[in-house]
């Protein structure tokens, strides 16, 4: 995975699909986005991400995973005080 082009892919789809898994799994937006940060933080501590594009595309991927899994979040709120 040394491509220039990969890795920009994966940023940009990626951690926004994280933020929704750990959603998922945990029932909380704020939690997902923590538990993705900290992977982030992780992996550029590691030396993985090494560019200003590849942080603008996490962050970019992390906004709009972030907007998701809280209208996710709401919707299933709405859903269980209807019924």
């Amino acid at each position: 995975m040394d491509s220039f082009e990969t890795k920009l892919m994966l940023a940009l789809l990626m951690p926004g699909l994280l933020v929704i898994f750990f959603t998922r799994v945990t029932f909380h937006h704020i939690v997902g986005l923590i538990l993705t940060v900290a992977l982030i933080a992780a992996s550029v501590y590691a030396g993985y991400t090494h560019n200003w594009l590849l942080y603008v595309a996490d962050a970019l991927s992390l906004t709009v995973g972030f907007w998701y899994a809280t209208r996710m979040v709401n919707k299933a709120r709405q859903h269980a005080k209807g019924e």
